[in-house]
């Protein structure tokens, strides 16, 4: 009996720890709204990628046609929100965009993850040393 008290603890705790806390996951394209704000016809292809990124969709028989797609989950059993950003080229220009997109939510998300992980990317250590 003793033995089996402290396991029903834990498992008490642990299951408990889903009931309180709730993080939202974000998958897609990360898409602030500052960056969306710049976005002016005429800008070519090179350019919205320096804005928005590698869209998340290029579709092979649409080649002026870019999707950025996001989706927000709450919880584990929450069902997910799928938002859409779709840009039209016309002879290599963007000529229109519309859609939706998770404007402030990206944003914090952006500044968390470079508040936590730093602006860089990790980087190799001494490449010489691993040569030798």
């Amino acid at each position: 009996m003793r033995k089996l008290l402290p396991l029903v603890l834990a498992t008490l705790f642990v299951s408990g720890c889903g009931l309180v806390y709730r993080q939202p996951i974000f998958q897609g394209n990360l898409l602030e709204k500052t960056a969306v704000d710049q976005l002016q016809a005429g800008m070519d292809q090179r350019q919205v990628m320096m804005l928005l990124g590698t869209p998340s969709i290029e579709d092979p028989f649409h080649h002026d046609r870019w999707d950025y797609v996001a989706s927000q989950r709450i919880g584990r059993t929450g069902a997910p929100v799928v938002k859409t950003m779709t840009l039209w080229f016309e002879n290599g220009q963007l000529a229109r965009w519309e859609g939706e997109y998770f404007p402030e939510q990206d944003e914090t998300l952006a500044n968390n993850s470079i508040r936590y992980f730093g602006p860089n990317l990790a980087k190799d250590k001494d490449k010489k040393k691993r040569g030798r």
